[in-house]
């Protein structure tokens, strides 16, 4: 399934027994359902107050509903900030998590004086001019594989990833980021937007930044911006959708 939420209510996609997650209202709602408890699995795991736009679910099921059935009953059994957009029938083989190519993520900024009650749950503001230029030479340093240590506080043995896309663009009164790795470090998008913010604020150079991010230290970028910008908004697979979208 394509799956849309607003994560501002919750601790992440991912269950924890002791807070709300999109997975457990996932689950919830296919139990009410089908009147069986069933275990959902995420193409992507987002961290507390990120939001989704493409997030893929997967689960095994013998209920024989027809297609538009789950997608327009899940959708009266979650709650409003959750949504069912798809579903597709795959194949015993189909591994939502290792099967993905790429996964796509986008971060915005409210960059102009005044806040906007409208984009406070979906974006970061920031009062003072961003220089775009000087954040778009400093996301060259991002494509290609390496070593992402220096974005990401967790410590993980294996660090190197590949992005195949980083890019900085203004719409109006944003300015967005966006990204597209194989996979991601725990925090990496929201740490590299806490360096480029820096760095279209004036307080960190280009040249700094590109030094940092090939220092392979870990944590050396950041801080990480706000959870409450970043968005999923999609997961590439090479076969998909594998039947007729609904």
């Amino acid at each position: 399934m394509i799956v849309e939420y607003d994560g501002s209510r919750y601790h992440g996609s991912q269950y924890q027994t002791n807070a709300p997650t999109v997975q457990a209202e996932v689950e919830r709602a296919l139990e009410a359902m089908t009147g069986k408890k069933t275990r959902v699995a995420m193409a992507s795991r987002t961290d507390a107050g990120v939001h989704a736009k493409g997030q893929v679910v997967s689960f095994k099921t013998d209920s024989a509903f027809p297609l538009e059935t789950w997608v327009s009953g899940l959708n009266f059994h979650l709650t409003r900030d959750i949504a069912v957009k798809a579903a597709y029938r795959a194949g015993d083989s189909f591994d939502v998590r290792r099967d993905a190519g790429s996964r796509e993520y986008r971060y915005s900024i409210l960059n102009r004086t005044a806040p906007s009650p409208l984009l406070r749950d979906s974006t970061h503001h920031v009062p003072h001019p961003l220089d775009v230029q000087a954040m778009r030479e400093a996301c060259q340093a991002l494509v290609g594989e390496h070593d992402f240590a220096p974005f990401s506080t967790v410590v993980i043995d294996h660090s190197y990833r590949r992005v195949f896309r980083a890019e900085v663009d203004r719409e109006d009164d944003l300015v967005v980021f966006d990204m597209e790795a194989n996979s991601f470090l725990p925090h990496q998008v929201r740490n590299t937007v806490g360096g480029l913010m820096r760095v279209g604020l004036g307080k960190m150079g280009v040249d700094t930044f590109r030094s940092l991010a090939g220092s392979g230290r870990p944590g050396a970028i950041g801080p990480a911006a706000p959870s409450k910008g970043l968005c999923l908004m999609r997961v590439n697979y090479r076969n998909f959708p594998p039947t007729e979208e609904t």
